[in-house]
């Protein structure tokens, strides 16, 4: 079970999100509609996981992708955008954003990529040395 922070501006997506990680026994320890919010939720909670959305009101998701890679490099975190925003996502991936999901969801999809991306973690901090 994964702590997961979610952080979309729009509820509906933030209720969905959290009903899919819920089926899939993940933990959300909070919600943000913005990324300044995102980022203190971040420093605050430390999640195993962060959904982030792109376009958002007082700070987007690519500046608080890089706040919370600067604040800790090895931060998990998936982008959930809609389609048409290629290049965004790209400029994510390259901030330190691990994947993305294109909205609408597919529930399998999301917890496939969420359980991918912790796996991969998981691996990572098992073989330092």
């Amino acid at each position: 079970m994964a702590k997961i922070l979610i952080v979309d501006d729009a509820k509906f997506m933030r209720v969905t999100l959290t009903n899919i990680f819920e089926k899939g026994n993940h933990e959300i320890v909070g919600e943000a509609e913005d990324g300044r919010k995102a980022v203190q939720l971040y420093k605050q909670f430390q999640p195993d996981l962060v959904t982030m959305d792109i376009t958002m009101p007082v700070m987007n998701g690519i500046d608080a992708i890089k706040e919370i890679m600067e604040f800790n490099p090895n931060a998990q975190i998936l982008v959930c955008s809609a389609m048409g925003q290629q290049k965004v996502v790209v400029e994510a991936i390259e901030m330190g954003a691990k994947d993305f999901i294109v909205k609408p969801f597919d529930e399998q999809r999301v917890l496939e990529t969420v359980n991918r991306i912790l796996q991969n973690n998981s691996d990572l901090s098992t073989n330092k040395l």
